[in-house]
């Protein structure tokens, strides 16, 4: 499905949420990865603990959507279809960028559970 929704057609609270969304979809990327360069260096932080806190609300969101965005109704309520992906991506791709970013995250969260601190890596910052 294409959608045709330009930025001047949109609503003011709808260009808002884009915003908003566009702000923790880069926020949920730079969380994913630290979380792989954590678990590359061995390291252990409060970042870390938050990206991985980040990214499990993330998860719990994506499960109570069945697999969508569980704020895609409020989206479309503000006159905004457009799904987030599908403003860089093309649909077929959009659709399969949510499964690959899941098993990415949970292979990061297992990759950080197996591989023990290095005694330089265990930093509390």
């Amino acid at each position: 499905m294409t959608h045709s929704v330009s930025w001047s057609t949109l609503s003011r609270p709808a260009r808002a949420y884009r915003v908003f969304h566009a702000t923790w979809s880069v926020a949920g990327l730079a969380s994913l990865g630290y979380i792989w360069v954590c678990a590359a260096k061995r390291r252990r932080s409060r970042p870390l603990g938050a990206s991985m806190a980040f990214l499990s609300i993330e998860g719990v969101g994506l499960i109570i959507g069945g697999g969508d965005c569980p704020m895609g109704r409020f989206q479309e309520q503000l006159g905004d279809p457009v799904p987030l992906f599908e403003l860089v991506l093309p649909p077929r791709a959009a659709k399969a960028a949510v499964p690959i970013l899941a098993v990415a995250s949970l292979a990061g969260f297992l990759a950080v559970a197996l591989r023990q601190p290095s005694r330089s890596g265990k930093r509390a910052t």
